[in-house]
Order: structure tokens, then C-alpha cells, then sequence
């Protein structure tokens, strides 16, 4: 066997990692039932100006990606995406929803949102402290 560090993977790689990684987890617990999950905040001539995405699998909502534009802030978009993506999560029957942040001002947002810190970790990235926040969603 050789055991191969590269910082350049190929797609087929990853794919077959990915792949069978699927088909262990849905043996062993049962399918994700994994889907993309996107809101976003357009501005009038149709870019984005801010946006959230994620997605749904095994009942929680995760949002991996949230960004909001300067000229938005303060105006509760990242608020209003927060509901959009959890309303949908729980239409799609999830119980529950997850995120994490190393901003002190986006923390504070989704505390204001109903996340509660379940964990951290310190100095990630240096100097600050990874928060992980979930909350439990109402089903439609």
C-alpha cells in the first residue's frame, strides 16, 4: 500500500471517497436524504447581495456559507435569510438547524435568531474562538 498527501486531489478521488462514504453512513444510520438548500437577497439589477447556502440531511439544516453585503447590514438580512432557510428546512421535515462562525458580530446574530453554542474551538482561526450554534426547528 502507498499512502499518497497531495494538496491537488482529483475530482474522480474525492468521488469515490465521497461515494463510499454515502453508502457506509446510509447502512449504517440510513440515507441522508441530502439536498442543497440556497437563499438570496438580489439587488435590482439581479446580483447578489447577500446569501446563504447549506443544506438538509438527516433532519438538520446546516448553513454553511452565510454573507451579507455592506450596504445591507444592520437592515436584519441575515435574519430574514435565517427564517427563509429554517421555514424551508422544516417543510423538508427537519427538526433541527446548525451553524458556525468566528465573528463575535455574527454570533451575536444568531443568538438573536434562537442558536444556542453547543461547542468551540480556540484559536481557529488564531486569536479567535470557532463557535458551533444549533437550534431546534418547528415543523411546518
Amino acid at each position: 500500500m502507498k499512502y499518497e498527501v497531495t494538496d491537488a486531489p482529483s475530482s474522480e478521488d474525492l468521488g469515490t471517497v465521497g461515494d463510499h462514504l454515502t453508502a457506509f453512513n446510509a447502512a449504517d444510520v440510513g440515507p441522508a436524504d441530502k439536498r442543497p438548500l440556497a437563499v438570496f437577497v438580489r439587488g435590482e439589477d439581479g446580483s447578489v447581495v447577500a446569501g446563504i447556502s447549506g443544506y438538509t440531511a438527516w433532519g438538520w439544516l446546516y448553513v454553511q456559507w452565510l454573507w451579507v453585503d455592506e450596504s445591507l447590514r444592520g437592515q436584519n438580512a441575515a435574519s430574514r435569510m435565517l427564517q427563509a432557510a429554517e421555514d424551508e428546512a422544516a417543510a423538508r421535515g427537519c427538526h433541527g438547524a446548525y451553524i458556525d462562525t468566528f465573528s463575535p458580530t455574527a454570533l451575536k446574530v444568531y443568538q438573536r435568531q434562537g442558536y444556542k453554542p453547543f461547542g468551540e474551538l480556540p484559536d481557529f482561526p488564531k486569536g479567535r474562538t470557532r463557535i458551533f450554534l444549533a437550534k431546534p426547528l418547528e415543523q411546518a
